[in-house]
């Protein structure tokens, strides 16, 4: 498997697309609407076995967010899945009526509409987001036109980069699965939104802004990396809480779970195991940590808890 440091940062950039010119990361350049003449209208599948045409049906006067995915993925496509989770829930009832959210599987000939539907059902996926399959080369050929279809030498390599836009006003932007739930629901609720009409508010002092407190790199790790699936003294979510595992889990087995937890399921460690089957088979993915990084993190979950009540969530 190739570095997924590498994957994650490698659509930021400026991809030229025939037709028009995107900045695919915070910023983005106006190039004017690409529509039905620049865009695929290819049919997909969705989890209902509903068919629908990639650019009438999905794109054409929306706001939409889009990635691509696999389900039997083991590394980034459930992190992927579970921050935009987040996502969905602060947008609300806006999911599904001005704002939409599509994964579409790189892996069609195993995803079919019924395992789709079960993966969405594994992560609790509220309406308004649909996963979606199709022929390899209908969904080749969506990637490259969104500038998502790189050089890949297997299914572990794909792009995981996630890109939404308002197909009306023309701005697109390229967002990536560390970045927070909010930064992307600002972007689809409020940015993409406000582009055709009006804008965002003008310039503004930021003198007298309340400075933001510092934060440590285990909980930098911990907020843009952990919390789609964790918290903290809260309740269990996709994953356990993680109130007071520093103290009940045994710290070597802790660290190398944090590490490499994809090569301790391959090696059927109990309680990775046990872990797998009681969170409805999600696995933990290989955030691909360095041991100083991981060594932050414990520190930050070890004094994040002393800071709760015992037994708290």
């Amino acid at each position: 498997m190739r570095s997924t440091t590498r994957r994650f940062g490698r659509g930021i950039a400026v991809c030229l697309l025939a037709g028009g010119l995107f900045l695919f990361g915070a910023g983005t350049v106006q190039a004017g609407r690409l529509g039905a003449d620049y865009f695929p209208n290819v049919q997909l599948v969705n989890q209902d076995n509903q068919t629908l045409k990639f650019y009438d049906d999905m794109l054409k006067g929306k706001v939409v967010a889009i990635n691509f995915i696999y389900t039997h993925c083991g590394d980034s496509c459930p992190l992927e899945t579970a921050k935009l989770r987040q996502v969905q829930k602060l947008l609300g009832e806006r999911v599904g009526r001005d704002i939409f959210i599509y994964s579409i599987s790189i892996d069609p000939e195993h995803d079919t509409p019924a395992v789709l539907n079960e993966y969405k059902q594994k992560f609790k996926i509220g309406p308004g987001w649909q996963f979606l399959t199709g022929t390899k080369a209908d969904i080749d050929l969506i990637r490259r036109k969104l500038g998502m279809l790189g050089d890949e030498h297997d299914l572990s390599d794909h792009n995981v980069n996630l890109i939404v836009g308002n197909e009306t006003s023309g701005q697109w932007l390229k967002r990536t699965p560390f970045d927070v739930p909010q930064s992307i629901a600002w972007a689809l609720g409020e940015r993409l939104q406000n582009h055709a009409g009006g804008g965002l508010a003008g310039n503004q002092d930021y003198a007298n802004a309340t400075r933001l407190p510092d934060m440590g790199r285990g909980e930098e790790i911990f907020r843009s990396r952990c919390t789609a699936c964790h918290t903290v003294a809260g309740n269990d979510e996709l994953g356990p809480d993680l109130n007071g595992v520093v103290e009940r889990r045994e710290l070597t087995w802790l660290t190398r779970f944090i590490k490499e937890p994809d090569l301790m399921l391959k090696e059927n460690d109990p309680l990775a195991r046990e872990l797998l089957a009681k969170y409805k088979n999600i696995p933990m993915p290989n955030l691909k940590l360095s041991d100083e990084d991981i060594q932050a993190l414990i520190e930050f979950l070890r004094q994040e808890s002393k800071r709760r009540p015992e037994g708290a969530g």
